[in-house]
């Protein structure tokens, strides 16, 4: 069977931060902005991985959920308690001090990981947890 990853999405409260973060400092490219029923969906993505998109949605997209479960979710990223995503990079410390001189919040300086990889960890703009590891050259 032959799987890939073609989206995943992110919980954002603000989407012009979050381009301005996503695009501007980690150098993604907007792929698709739309509106629909109040709210936003900005898709974005790496020219490196041309098939792979990341979903910017308000945290209460779900039309499925209950009014207590899109506050509890409002909540827990106001809290910065969602998880993002982890990215692959050739140099970490280069884009340790990128993000870092943006104004990135830093939650992790580079480190070298007992299983294998040096990584850092910045949370983006939402308060979302993002990784960024560099795997050794072999």
């Amino acid at each position: 069977m032959d799987v890939k990853l073609a989206q995943c999405f992110i919980a954002v409260d603000d989407h012009d931060k979050a381009i301005a973060f996503y695009r501007d400092v980690l150098g993604l490219n907007i792929r698709n902005d739309v509106g629909f029923e109040g709210m936003r969906w900005v898709t974005l993505g790496s020219p490196l991985q041309p098939d792979v998109e990341i979903v910017l949605e308000p945290p209460d997209a779900s039309p499925d959920a209950s009014p207590a479960d899109k506050q509890a979710l409002n909540e827990l990223l106001a809290k910065g308690l969602l998880r993002g995503v982890i990215f692959t990079t050739p140099d970490c410390d280069a884009l340790y001090e990128r993000v870092r001189a943006s104004g990135g919040d830093v939650l992790q300086e580079p480190t070298d990981q007992a299983y294998g990889v040096r990584d850092c960890a910045f949370r983006d703009p939402a308060g979302n947890q993002l990784r960024f590891i560099e795997r050794p050259t072999r």
